[in-house]
């Protein structure tokens, strides 16, 4: 109860602290949410783009890794660096898949360029089909992992074929869960 209740409390201090920061811009009339987001690191130029704190169910389609290195349950240590706060955060894992998985880079409707967004799986990208593409490729992402991002052409920056995850993790007092995505090499084992 209490650690919910603190919880609670450091989301809601969180966004105050956002909002007092200037998040909001002061030309929008329009109300602002009030579910929690996380910022990406600033790291390939969308630091200033909110990420919601639950990544909600993976794409339709997605095939289960048969024998990930980490299994559904595990406690492991982050290496990744996309989110603030993310690396060196204690996660466990709550999916493994087998697919191709993409650094993409793109301009969301309405905000600046983004290089190396790290990640989006083929499962993301419209009519990719079951080959892996090539870097330099023009893709429709259907992604909603941040703002302004389904629906836009992006351009394929790298891909690999390691078992992608999906993590619950906390950082900076915000819970991140459902977190996609981060790749088998982005992961280390707890200690």
């Amino acid at each position: 109860m209490k650690k919910k209740l603190r919880l609670t409390l450091g989301a809601a201090a969180l966004c105050s602290a956002l909002m007092l920061a200037g998040c909001a811009s002061a030309d929008n009339d329009e109300p602002t949410t009030s579910e929690p987001s996380a910022e990406h690191d600033d790291h390939g130029g969308h630091g200033d783009m909110e990420h919601p704190t639950d990544g909600g169910p993976v794409p339709e389609g997605m095939t289960e890794a048969a024998d990930p290195e980490y299994p559904i349950g595990s406690e492991v240590t982050l290496t990744a660096d996309h989110m603030h706060g993310m690396d060196g955060a204690t996660a466990t894992i709550v999916g493994a898949y087998d697919t191709y998985t993409y650094s993409v880079d793109y301009t969301p409707e309405g905000g600046e360029p983004v290089t190396d967004h790290q990640w989006v799986v083929q499962e993301e990208i419209e009519d990719a089909g079951d080959e892996r593409l090539a870097d330099g490729a023009e893709v429709v992402l259907l992604a909603d992992h941040m703002e302004g991002m389904a629906g836009v052409t992006a351009t394929i920056a790298s891909s690999t074929d390691e078992t992608v995850y999906v993590v619950d993790y906390e950082a900076d007092g915000m819970t991140m869960t459902n977190h996609k995505w981060v790749v088998e090499s982005e992961i280390e084992p707890t200690s």
